[in-house]
């Protein structure tokens, strides 16, 4: 089999393919098969009907028209790996010649296919890079918000006769209207101000609102049928009640936790809020490096491959005819490829590879996020051949901790920062793959 490629557009190709007929026989004898088993001919028995007469009674062009199409797939497979590119999307194929449709007619089978790829760019040197972090000095705030945080769980609502201010809780009665015609309703709901989780512009509508009162504002509806449509919605608080807490003494320790004294309960508050801003250092990192990394790259993103996300994304939303909601789609869904382009071309400059404990530990948590049983969503995942595109996922987010392992990091006053807790080091990978070989021996053996 020959190949032979043309760029079209930095993230286009152009392959042209020629099969000799040798190399197409498989899927013509293939093909004579899979027919004699679905033709009724008086005189053979299904399955045993000759090539020579099934040419003449479903006919030559049939049997390589199915014998091209069972082996279509594999031999622009084979031209993808020969010429190394790396498709972002389904190929437009176009058949040129097709052979064998005329006796003693052996040709080559030749056709093109047309398909989006990874772009080709330049991962600048690592070495020699800076980010700067947030540092991991925990203040008296955290400790003070930390806690409130656990006394709220512990609170009690209480009803109380004055207007609804900031972070109280209001019941509510809406009615949604667009023109004269109710549109939504709902009734006895409890809010919180300032959650944000409704419509725009209840928050402010609330505030100041008493029992008993009504008020009516104008927002956008953000659910349903009349999905960003405007609509006059009449809001009526029936109760407000405000959150009591508990004091933050001995007693409330030893309720909320297993410590005895509010002082060792404020000592492990503080800890927990340190742990959490090492976490959120190492976050920050890998969000800051490849911010960077993107910025200094010029990435081409493939338009046929946004078009088709941004295209799955609305249809699963009911939304194809929203085009102010499609720009904001196409515009995330242009940075999910370029990061992904980024990625996956870091992963194989630093030669990235997953351990399997590392693809297992992956799709367990997965599983957590769908709330399936672990083994479950691996066999489901597998079913569906969606395992490379998890190895994939983990090397992506591999390459990020392995690319921080080459630069330095330093908090805001300069001084450097270990994330080796959360990114790993060299050693950890050398461990890994060193286990994962000696796996594979032990069961070949």
């Amino acid at each position: 089999m020959k190949s032979a490629v043309e760029t079209l557009e930095p993230t286009k190709v152009k392959l042209t393919i020629e099969v000799s007929y040798d190399e197409l026989k498989p899927s013509i004898d293939h093909a004579y098969s899979h027919i004699a088993e679905q033709v009724n001919i008086p005189g053979f028995r299904k399955g045993k009907v000759p090539p020579r007469i099934i040419d003449q009674r479903v006919g030559r062009p049939a049997v390589m028209e199915h014998a091209v199409n069972d082996g279509l797939s594999e031999f622009y497979a084979a031209a993808i790996r020969d010429n190394t590119l790396r498709p972002l999307g389904q190929p437009e194929i176009d058949v040129t010649t097709v052979p064998g449709l005329t006796a003693g007619d052996e040709g080559d089978l030749v056709f093109t296919a047309e398909v989006e790829v990874r772009p080709e760019i330049e991962i600048p040197e690592l070495e020699g890079l800076t980010i700067a972090v947030e540092g991991l000095e925990v203040s008296d705030e955290d400790v003070q918000g930390r806690l409130d945080q656990l006394r709220e769980r512990f609170g009690t609502l209480v009803g109380v006769d004055r207007p609804a201010a900031d972070t109280d809780f209001v019941v509510i009665d809406l009615v949604a209207k667009i023109g004269d015609e109710e549109v939504d309703t709902v009734s006895g709901i409890s809010y919180q101000i300032g959650s944000g989780n409704m419509l725009e512009g209840l928050d402010e509508a609330l505030t100041g609102l008493s029992a008993d009162e009504t008020t009516t504002f104008e927002t956008e509806l953000v659910g349903g049928e009349h999905a960003g449509e405007k609509a006059q919605v009449t809001v009526t608080a029936s109760q407000v009640k405000q959150r009591d807490l508990p004091e933050a003494d001995d007693d409330f320790a030893q309720m909320a936790s297993e410590f005895d004294t509010i002082a060792e309960l404020t000592d492990d508050l503080r800890e927990q809020a340190g742990r959490i801003k090492g976490q959120n250092q190492a976050v920050q990192a890998r969000d800051l490096l490849l911010e960077q990394l993107v910025s200094a790259i010029e990435i081409p993103v493939p338009a046929g491959a946004v078009e088709a996300e941004v295209h799955r994304h609305l249809e699963q939303e009911g939304r194809l005819e929203d085009d102010t909601h499609r720009a904001e789609v196409k515009e995330q869904a242009e940075t999910a490829l370029r990061n992904q382009i980024l990625l996956d071309t870091l992963a194989e400059k630093l030669e990235v590879k997953v351990a399997q404990g590392e693809l297992i530990d992956y799709l367990v948590s997965a599983s957590r996020q769908y709330g399936m049983d672990p083994n479950t969503f691996i066999q489901t995942i597998d079913q569906q051949g969606q395992i490379p595109a998890m190895v994939a996922e983990v090397a992506r987010s591999k390459a990020l901790a392995v690319a921080l392992r080459r630069i330095a990091v330093t908090d805001d006053k300069g001084a450097a920062v270990d994330l080796s807790e959360y990114i790993g080091s060299d050693a950890d990978d050398a461990a890994d793959a060193a286990q994962d070989s000696s796996e594979d021996e032990a069961t070949q053996a």
